[in-house]
């Protein structure tokens, strides 16, 4: 073999032993999540003020199983970003490991961020809109698989959509966005992130404008701290190309 095969080799080998090393941390805490199932299923009850209702036993598996898969994704989070950052470390320069390993934790804290900020704020707006649309007309009495169907699709996209304002400021300080450029696509992303809302959203139009809404201020804030990091990083570089002319004209001299 040659030596870029016996590379290539070496960092599949890596890449494997970090899938599973992340593979095996997302079971341990699906199981943890399925021993408190009954805890979080009442927490994520909230205050409806009455039982949800099944429609048969696979139904209760269902919710369990889903409950306990989004305590198993927040958990194993930081640990697979630990894993990726382990993986790219060596192809990373000293300023960009630095950079890399402070996003580990925020990634963590934004995606419960923004699990929070879905279920405390969005869902029950939205939840308060459509009951009050059939106030006094109809009792409102949901089944359990439409009731946490109803959450997830609410809560789980914003916890990924409060990701990108980190993900735009890694990009931005390994050199792969210019935020520059991605203003000029304004008005091409507006559009993927309202078709992003519909399809993830309830299919009903308060929905679709509760979800849109969020989604484009959090590209917009993206933007922002991209246009930060990256005159930041114009500057620094500029710093060091003076530094190398000046070395360089002294050792000339």
């Amino acid at each position: 073999m040659t030596d870029k095969e016996i590379n290539l080799v070496d960092h599949l080998d890596e890449l494997r032993k970090r899938i599973i090393i992340s593979a095996v941390a997302f079971i341990i805490f699906l199981a943890l999540g399925l021993v408190y199932v009954k805890n979080i299923y009442l927490f994520f009850m909230g205050n409806l003020g009455y039982k949800l209702l099944v429609l048969g036993p696979s139904d209760i598996i269902w919710i369990y199983f889903h409950l306990a898969t989004v305590v198993a994704i927040v958990g194993t989070i930081p640990i697979a970003a630990w894993q990726i950052w382990i993986f790219v470390k060596p192809a990373l320069k000293p300023t960009e490991r630095r950079a890399a390993l402070a996003y580990i934790p925020a990634l963590f804290f934004l995606f419960l961020g923004g699990l929070s900020f879905g279920y405390f704020f969005v869902f029950p707006n939205i939840m308060r809109f459509l009951t009050k649309l059939g106030s006094g007309l109809m009792n409102p009495s949901f089944t359990a698989e439409k009731y946490f169907s109803f959450l997830l699709n609410i809560t789980l996209p914003f916890g990924v959509a409060f990701e990108m304002p980190l993900v735009f400021m890694f990009l931005t300080t390994i050199g792969i966005v210019n935020p520059y450029k991605v203003v000029k696509l304004r008005k091409y992303a507006y559009f993927v992130l309202v078709i992003i809302a519909c399809i993830i959203s309830p299919p009903e139009f308060i929905s679709h404008i509760s979800v849109s809404i969020p989604l484009i201020l959090i590209f917009e804030i993206s933007i922002f701290v991209s246009k930060a990091v990256y005159k930041k990083k114009q500057k620094r570089e500029s710093i060091l190309d003076a530094e190398d002319d000046s070395t360089i004209g002294e050792m000339t001299n």
